[in-house]
């Protein structure tokens, strides 16, 4: 697992949750959306998460990924310091 790779990932998942915020905004009025795991997937997939990784990857097993890691990152207790995209960024980069 490389510092890079992580950045990368952080980056990347940063750049998802800012238009994912503007998504949620424009096309759903502000509603929260329930489904955001499988637009981030899509997103990120789309945004090359496949290249930062090494390998390809699905919005399938990326939406299942991603909602297994905000799981875990909300029970983990205390809360973990680092915000949620590097938590997950690593977790993702553990498993390529």
């Amino acid at each position: 697992m490389t510092t890079d790779r992580i950045g990368a990932l952080e980056t990347l998942l940063a750049e998802t949750e800012a238009a994912h915020g503007v998504y949620e905004t424009t096309k759903l009025s502000g509603v929260y959306d329930q489904e955001w795991p499988r637009w981030y997937a899509e997103y990120a997939v789309d945004h090359g998460i496949g290249a930062i990784l090494g390998r390809p990857v699905s919005a399938d097993e990326l939406a299942q990924n991603l909602a297994a890691g905000w799981d875990e990152f909300q029970k983990t207790d205390p809360r973990p310091p680092e915000p949620w995209t590097t938590f997950i960024a690593r977790r993702l980069a553990s498993d390529a």
